[in-house]
């Protein structure tokens, strides 16, 4: 009996949306049921089984890599086909962007564009934002660059040229019309096409042009979308142009994976697909390959809670599995180490690291993470983004403190003399830097200098004058406070905190904030051994500290590293073990999406795919107090614990009956509730004085815990009671 390597690998409900004969179908795909697989089959079985031309088909991903994987799937799947000279090269497959540019190649005169028109990237056209904001004479820090090209790309996804938008009554956003004008003029002028004007113009070609429009729909018999939940509304139009009442749209996505609600995709989009286009097929892919059952029903618990929903429900012929582990931290810093503690327990018992990811909601969790592995002589890898040390806010408050400890660090002057923009221009900084190479001084000196013998216009002698004193004054009206506050109060005199709340794009800015008022954590965390405090003062030893950590542990592309990732950039990836970390109230869910209409759903819907990441074993974490936005809170387990099914979770370590009913389980009867802890323990004992290197000596209030999890509660007097952990406190006996 011949096989058939196109239909005979899918299971009934892949092989069903493979061949439907339906012109619109969507194919609902659940995490981890096969959706790439079911795409590129359907591609294949169209071409080899239908005789329809390769040639004829349009497949849109979501990312280059995903087109050239699809492309060599097909490859396989058509190997003995014939394909034409191309092969399968020659195929419409791409992104949205790189099948807009496709087009607009082959009918540039038609889109209004030279025939040579260049595309230029995200950094090209902010520096473009950037010299027609200088050439109005407009202060950045009123208009910052990226904010005017967010809101340029802003209008554009919504289809609207310049002379759409209409003004109001908000000056900033009028102005940033005028801005609009002038950049489309450039644009026009030079033939520069931005990413999302590749998208805008092809929609208007297809729309314009019905003869264009008609051509295209004969020529593609079907369109395929991947990842359809994630398209916003500009995407969506340039589909629906593409597909008339001949030829069909072959959509696949998972509307309880949209989590991009705040980059403009609309999950309405599939949730709306049959209205949109009659006579819809719908198929659910609900069998998972990936998790165990545990897993896929603790999933299904959760995104149930959600309403509108298309519905599913995953499952699979796999095992049970291990339970859902649950960790209620006494602290964040407790969380950290029990994390790093359990990935080092399953690399003893033969994971690799690479086994093992750390989602969380927020970038700024990964500080004490990354200071936990550290400390264990770990590797890791942030994916998708930089670790805590290497992120632009958290550089920029760094080289402030450092200017503040050392006004001759050349490299700190010069990346924040002008962040945030004081109309201190490249033409300044030019002569300050000539100054210093003709003197031999430092940038510092050099600036004094030119001030000292007024060589500079008046105006930028001014600003340049005023960001000499700004330190000056930082310096001196911080030089007797405790770290953290001297770290607090030179990022809010700096005006760092200031520019990210002006961030028109909140979600961003807000995360910048997280990130700065976690370094002001680390600060107050910050303790000195002996030896560095004789050699050197607090603030340069923590800057010290800093710079160490930037340049540690980060594991090289080839190297067995921990994952650690937010939740968003996990989205599409799988790891035999997940620790699913900060699942609390105002965290995760973020309060920005409590607070607004709408959003909380999109966050169950990141807690969904939070869990679906995990193949073998998921562990959840949540902390008892933590450190948030520069202040001690006390959270309330998040309500996503509330919504698991209480049979499914095991707390690995018994707490308070509080603790148990965060996800609504008891204790079993007879196990031993919380207990205290004595000397031969934790080494100490309750009474006992001790002394710490920050708060000086205090008494032993309380002790718990074992190992790297033990802690002790001290009365420190005038600086109250706290507690501490002991593997990383360095407390003395007095």
């Amino acid at each position: 009996m011949s096989q058939d390597p196109i239909l005979d690998p899918l299971n009934a409900a892949q092989r069903e949306a493979v061949t439907s004969p339906s012109l619109a179908t969507l194919v609902l795909a659940g995490a981890g049921s096969g959706k790439t697989r079911v795409l590129t089959h359907r591609m294949a079985w169209l071409v080899a089984e239908q005789g329809i031309s390769p040639y004829s088909l349009l497949a849109v991903t979501f990312t280059n890599k995903a087109a050239g994987e699809m492309r060599g799937r097909l490859g396989s799947l058509l190997d003995g086909q014939e394909l034409g000279p191309r092969g399968v090269d020659g195929m419409w497959v791409g992104t949205f962007h790189g099948l807009s540019h496709r087009l607009l190649r082959q009918h540039a005169r038609e889109a209004g564009l030279p025939e040579g028109f260049q595309i230029i990237d995200s950094d090209d056209q902010l520096r473009l934002v950037k010299r027609l904001i200088r050439e109005a004479e407009l202060d950045e820090n009123r208009f910052p660059p990226r904010l005017v090209a967010s809101m340029i790309n802003g209008f554009k996804e919504d289809g609207l040229r310049a002379r759409h938008v209409v003004p109001g009554d908000d000056p900033i956003r009028d102005q940033v019309i005028v801005i609009y004008k002038a950049y489309e003029r450039v644009c026009e002028r030079s033939g520069l096409v931005d990413f999302t004007e590749l998208l805008l113009r092809a929609t208007e070609l297809l729309r314009g042009n019905d003869a264009l429009r008609a051509h295209y729909q004969r020529r593609f018999r079907q369109v395929l979308i991947d990842e359809f939940q994630d398209t916003n509304a500009l995407q969506y139009a340039w589909a629906r142009l593409l597909v008339g009442e001949d030829n069909g749209i072959f959509a696949v996505g998972d509307d309880d994976q949209s989590i991009y609600g705040w980059r403009g995709a609309k999950v309405e989009h599939i949730q709306h697909f049959s209205r949109d286009f009659p006579n819809t097929h719908l198929i659910r892919l609900e069998q998972n390959y990936r998790s165990t059952r545990t897993i896929l029903e603790a999933a299904n618990s959760v995104i149930a809670r959600n309403q509108g929903r298309l519905g599913k429900n995953l499952w699979t012929e796999g095992d049970h599995g291990a339970p859902i582990r649950f960790y209620r931290a006494f602290n964040d810093q407790d969380e950290a180490n029990f994390v790093v503690e359990q990935i080092a327990t399953a690399v003893r018992e033969g994971h690799d690291r690479a086994d093992c990811a750390v989602l969380y909601r927020s970038n700024a969790q990964s500080r004490l993470l990354e200071e936990a592995l550290i400390r264990e002589g770990m590797p890791y890898r942030i994916y998708g983004g930089l670790r805590f040390f290497e992120r632009a806010e958290i550089r920029d408050a760094l080289a402030y403190l450092k200017l503040v400890a050392n006004r001759h660090d050349d490299t700190s002057f010069d990346r924040i003399v002008n962040r945030p923009t004081r109309g201190i221009g490249d033409k300044t900084l030019n002569e300050v830097r000539q100054a210093a190479r003709e003197q031999g001084a430092s940038l510092w000196d050099a600036a004094l200098i030119l001030l000292a013998e007024n060589r500079l216009s008046a105006r930028a002698g001014g600003a340049l004058r005023q960001f000499m004193t700004l330190i000056e004054a930082i310096d001196q009206q911080t030089i007797n406070d405790e770290l953290g506050e001297r770290i607090e109060k030179t990022i809010d005199k700096s005006g760092l905190r200031a520019l990210f709340e002006k961030d028109r794009d909140r979600e961003r800015g807000e995360a910048k904030i997280e990130n700065l008022d976690e370094l002001v954590n680390a600060g107050r965390g910050y303790v000195m051994d002996r030896d560095t405090a004789e050699e050197m003062g607090e603030l340069e030893a923590f800057l010290a500290h800093a710079s160490l950590e930037a340049g540690e542990a980060q594991g090289a592309a080839w190297e067995d590293c921990v994952q650690m990732m937010t939740l968003h950039a996990a989205k599409g990836l799988e790891f035999p073990q997940v620790f699913l970390v900060g699942v609390e109230e105002g965290l995760f869910p973020h309060q920005m999406s409590i607070d607004e209409p709408g959003r909380l759903e999109e966050e169950r819907r990141l807690c969904y795919v939070g869990i679906t990441r995990a193949e073998q074993q998921l562990t959840i974490t949540c902390a008892e107090s933590r450190r948030l936005h520069g202040k001690q809170i006390f959270p309330m387990p998040s309500r996503f614990l509330g919504e698991l099914p209480p049979d499914l979770v095991e707390e690995v370590r018994p707490r308070a009956a509080r603790a148990a009913t965060a996800f609504g389980a008891r204790r079993p009867e007879g196990e031993p509730g919380p207990r205290t802890h004595k000397q031969n323990e934790t080494g100490f004992e309750i009474g006992q004085n001790v002394r710490h290197a920050k708060f000086g000596e205090g008494t032993i209030l309380d002790c718990e815990g074992t190992g790297a999890s033990a802690r002790v509660q001290v009365n420190f007097g005038q600086h109250g009671a706290k507690w501490l952990i002991l593997s990383y406190a360095n407390l003395q006996p007095a």
